[in-house]
């Protein structure tokens, strides 16, 4: 029963922060104490890094709500870099958290009645396992994929760590560092009195880039599948 209690915790955590954290982690927030914030950071640097990195760790652990803009936050207050570095790690470190949490309570479990299982449940472990890397990628790059999904199904079908970690790290920053971008210009955003266009990153001169990451990690899964063909 013990091995349940990092996954309870967090659905614990994720419905008393929707509850009560929905109005606190958002947009208009953000603009109404942007004054108050810059000043705090250009006071106390490092333990705004601190403060931030937390926050955003513990977003993203909880699946909390505002992880949008925290991400716009951390531009604003940190710029595109350092921002995109700090958002970049935190959200890697919040993901492990649930990829853990997950893994130990259910992914042992799960996955050895997937390898136990026939038919199409085991053919699809047994896909993910022989394309890991790309399949991992392509998970983190495309945008529709919720990052809560993105952070719960490699743990289920035993994905190693290491791998989660790295494919994580370098898969989410193309779209944290477009977000990153779009905050590190919000000061002549809240300037105009206006909105941040969110929809930027569906863009063809950014979504293009982003499809061309998603093709290059199919690549080897494509040679892969076309070599077993005898096509090569």
């Amino acid at each position: 029963m013990t091995r349940y209690l990092p996954l309870l915790s967090i659905a614990v955590g994720a419905v008393a922060g929707w509850y009560f954290l929905s109005d606190y982690l958002s947009f208009e927030a953000l603009r109404d104490n942007r004054e108050a914030l810059l000043a705090f950071r250009d006071a106390n640097y490092l333990v705004m890094v601190a403060a931030y990195i937390l926050l955003y760790v513990l977003t993203v652990a909880f699946s909390l709500p505002g992880a949008t803009i925290a991400t716009l936050a951390g531009g604003f207050l940190f710029g595109l870099f350092p921002g995109a570095l700090y958002i970049v790690g935190s959200a890697t470190i919040g993901a492990i958290v649930i990829f853990l949490a997950a893994k130990w309570g259910l992914g042992v479990s799960l996955s050895a009645r997937m390898d136990a299982s026939s038919g199409m449940v085991k053919r699809i472990k047994q896909g993910i396992a022989e394309n890991e890397l790309p399949m991992l990628f392509l998970i983190r790059l495309v945008p529709v994929v919720p990052f809560f999904v993105a952070n719960l199904l490699p743990a289920l079908v035993g994905v190693g760590l290491g791998r989660y970690a790295f494919t994580t790290f370098f898969g989410i920053m193309p779209g944290s560092v477009v977000y990153t971008w779009v905050g590190a210009g919000l000061g002549e955003v809240f300037a105009m009195g206006e909105t941040p266009n969110l929809s930027i990153i569906f863009d063809p001169a950014i979504l293009g880039p982003i499809l061309g990451l998603c093709a290059l990690a199919l690549l080897p899964v494509v040679i892969k599948a076309v070599r077993g063909r005898g096509g090569l």
